[in-house]
C-alpha cells in the first residue's frame, strides 16, 4: 500500500510538531492545537511519563510548516505510510528483530539479514513510522485482514488462545501485531501516529474490530503479569461471550499476583480508549511474554477519545 494521507483531520495533532510557547498577547492556529493536544489529554491517554514528550514530538504525514521565533521552519517529526514493497517490509522485520531479539531476548528463527520474519508476514499490511530526520523506522505494526486470514486459514492469535467464541466475528475483525517502537523513539507521540495509521486503515476498509495479543514482560517470572491481570475490573474484561481461552496458560494461582502494578504503556493506551481483555494471560515461550488478547470494537471506543482517532 502506498503513503496515506492524514486520517484525523480533526485531530490535528497528527499535521504539525510545535517547539517553544507562543507568544500570550498573539492568538493563532499552533495555539489552539497546542491547546486541544494538551497535557491532560496526554496524560489520560499514556501517564504522566509520556505527557511532556507526547506534546512535543507530534506526528505529521503531510505536515503544515510551523515557524520557530527565529524565523526557521521546523521539519516534522514523523511521517506515516504503509510498506509497499519487500524492501520496506524488510525494514519493519529489521526493527522487530532488533527490538525482539536484540532486545528482549525472543527465541527468534536464525535470519542472516537480522530479520523477523514468519508466515505471517506475506499476508498482512505492514504499517511503518518513520523518524523524519534520519527517515528510519522508528516503529511498526502489521495488520492482517480478515480476506488474507481467510487464505491463510488462521489467525496468530489461534496459535496462542481457543478463538472460538470469536468465530462468528471473524470476517469483520483485523488482527495487529508485531508492534514495536525503536528504544530511542518509545514517546507518547509515536504510539499516537500508529494509531493514527491505524484509524485511517480501519475507516478506509469499513472494519469493525481490532484483535490482537497484547505483550506482558515475564522478566520477573510472571508476577508482573499475573498481579496485572488481577487488578483488571469487570469494565475492563470482555463480556464472557467473548472470553478466549490461553492454550499455554500462566500459573496464575503459582505466582504473586497481589502487587500494585501499572499496566505497559500500549496495554493503558488500549484500556484508555475502551479496548477489553478477552482472556487470561497465556505463556508465549519464544518471546518468554505473557499475552492478553485484546479487543477493541470501534463502536465502543470511549466518546472522550473518538473525536480524536477518526475524523469528523
Amino acid at each position: 500500500m502506498s503513503d496515506i494521507p492524514n486520517p484525523l483531520a480533526a485531530f490535528d495533532i497528527f499535521n504539525s510538531r510545535f517547539e517553544g510557547k507562543p507568544k500570550k498577547n498573539k492568538k493563532s492556529k499552533t495555539e489552539a492545537i497546542k491547546k486541544l493536544f494538551s497535557k491532560k489529554i496526554a496524560k489520560k491517554l499514556f501517564g504522566k511519563r509520556f505527557a511532556t514528550k507526547a506534546r512535543t514530538e507530534l506526528v505529521t504525514q503531510e505536515p503544515i510548516a510551523v515557524e520557530k521565533q527565529i524565523g526557521k521552519i521546523k521539519k516534522p517529526a514523523f511521517t506515516i505510510s504503509w510498506a509497499s514493497n519487500t524492501d520496506e517490509i524488510k525494514e519493519a522485520q529489521r526493527l522487530r528483530y532488533r527490538v525482539f531479539a536484540d532486545e528482549m531476548g525472543a527465541q527468534l528463527p536464525a535470519n542472516a539479514e537480522g530479520l523477523d520474519v514468519d508466515e505471517f508476514d506475506a499476508y498482512c499490511d505492514h504499517l511503518l513510522i518513520r523518524d523524519q530526520e534520519s527517515l528510519e523506522v522508528v516503529g511498526t505494526y502489521r495488520v492482517l485482514p480478515p480476506h488474507k486470514a481467510a487464505e491463510i486459514g488462521r489467525l496468530y492469535s489461534d496459535s496462542e488462545f481457543d478463538l472460538s467464541r470469536l468465530n462468528h466475528l471473524r470476517p469483520k475483525l483485523v488482527e495487529l501485531g508485531r508492534s514495536c517502537v525503536h528504544a530511542d523513539f518509545r514517546s507518547g507521540a509515536v504510539i499516537m501516529a500508529l494509531w493514527s495509521g491505524l484509524a485511517h486503515y480501519m475507516q478506509k476498509h469499513s472494519y469493525e474490530i481490532m484483535l490482537g495479543c497484547a505483550s506482558i514482560p515475564m522478566a520477573d517470572g510472571g508476577h508482573f503479569a499475573a498481579s496485572l491481570y488481577n487488578s483488571l475490573s469487570n469494565e475492563q474484561m470482555a463480556p464472557v461471550e467473548s472470553h478466549a481461552f490461553p492454550r499455554l496458560p500462566l500459573p496464575l494461582d503459582r505466582l504473586n499476583g497481589g502487587l500494585a502494578v501499572e499496566p505497559p504503556p500500549l496495554i493503558k493506551g488500549y484500556l484508555k480508549i475502551g479496548a477489553k481483555i478477552c482472556s487470561a494471560p497465556a505463556w508465549d515461550p519464544d518471546f518468554n511474554t505473557a499475552d492478553v488478547l485484546t479487543m477493541l470494537r470501534l463502536s465502543e471506543i470511549n466518546p472522550r477519545y473518538a473525536k480524536h482517532f477518526f475524523s469528523q
